[in-house]
């Protein structure tokens, strides 16, 4: 009989647990086509591993999920209502804290919606998986790709000048049915969120909030894979997380957004041309409040800051620009071409 790997078990084991407490051996026995003795060892690792609690001994045990919990399923994405395979198959096999359980649900449906709505593939797998420290939730889909999709609907075709429209929020290929709040609400709600894509990969990470980092080995060349950790003692809410992009910070509108700019530097040697500022400007003026975010640039070129702050400011006037995070002669350029602003009568 081959090997059973521990990773051969854990996709299925918490399911498997909670429809067979009492009579788990049998049922792996059944499963497995092994014997009674090899399954009964196989527990024994599942529960040093913290898979599975056991109550009792012998004959007379009693299983329950441990502290590791998994669940993965594979759905057909015609007809799939991303309501159902929460409740069905996920939110009862997890312990949560409330608030954890109700960001888990925002961005698990929010994800699973965007596969069935956006990536024209034909199936999605969802992978949810709590340890002691976190909920991890991977969504993967078949389709054409996030930043093909954002190639073909808005003729950018590097992924980077995708990411950072993405990150602006509020970009969606269907604007009759769709807002593009979902991605960019689903990546502030984690911990860590990884976004992966034809042949390209970003990370944005809670303790950075608002950053995009470029990773150097995208996980897929198919579809789209989205990877999402929550701390599962985080004290954040959904409302928290919302209310921080109102204008008032106490609403639910989406008027306020952070642009990351190092993001374009990655791919690009500084922020120096007019047609730069041009890219960062798209779109800005679906919000009130725009941070531009200078964080780890040292420089900035007179072109990029005068079509961005005294030409397009000069243009949206009740747009407020606030730059952020500037190291001092990002500050002094942005504030000689301020200085060039007519002054309101």
């Amino acid at each position: 009989m081959a090997r059973i790997a521990l990773s051969d078990l854990t996709p299925w084991i918490t399911e498997a647990v909670l429809a067979h407490p009492q009579d788990l051996p049998a049922y792996l026995c059944q499963r497995l086509s092994i014997s009674r003795t090899s399954a009964r060892n196989q527990l024994n690792k599942l529960v040093e591993a913290q898979w599975l609690a056991r109550d009792g001994v012998s004959r007379k045990a009693h299983y329950r999920p441990g502290a590791l919990r998994q669940v993965v399923r594979r759905y057909p994405l015609q007809g799939l209502q991303e309501d159902l395979p929460w409740v069905q198959d996920f939110a009862g096999r997890f312990e949560l804290k409330a608030n954890v359980a109700r960001i888990a649900q925002h961005v698990f449906t929010e994800l699973l919606n965007n596969a069935i709505d956006h990536s024209g593939g034909s199936s999605v797998t969802v992978s949810m998986r709590q340890t002691p420290t976190q909920l991890q939730l991977l969504v993967s889909d078949d389709g054409r790709g996030v930043f093909n999709t954002v190639a073909e609907r808005f003729n950018i075709t590097d992924p980077t000048v995708a990411m950072l429209e993405l990150a602006k929020g509020k970009l969606t290929s269907q604007p009759d049915a769709h807002t593009g709040r979902g991605l960019f609400f689903s990546a502030k709600l984690a911990d860590i969120f990884d976004l992966h894509a034809n042949d390209a990969a970003f990370q944005q990470r809670e303790w950075q909030r608002d950053q995009w980092w470029q990773r150097s080995r995208p996980a897929c060349r198919v579809g789209t894979s989205v990877y999402v950790a929550i701390c599962v003692d985080t004290e954040r809410t959904l409302d928290n997380v919302l209310h921080r992009y109102s204008l008032d910070g106490a609403g639910y509108g989406f008027e306020r957004t952070v642009v990351p700019l190092k993001l374009i530097t990655q791919t690009q040697a500084g922020l120096e041309s007019r047609a730069q500022a041009r890219r960062v400007a798209s779109r800005l003026t679906q919000f009130r409040r725009v941070e531009l975010d200078f964080e780890g640039l040292a420089d900035v070129g007179h072109g990029f800051t005068d079509e961005l702050f005294r030409v397009f400011g000069a243009q949206h006037p009740e747009l407020q620009l606030v730059p952020v995070n500037m190291a001092p002669r990002v500050a002094a350029m942005i504030g000689s071409v301020r200085e060039a602003l007519p002054v309101a009568a």
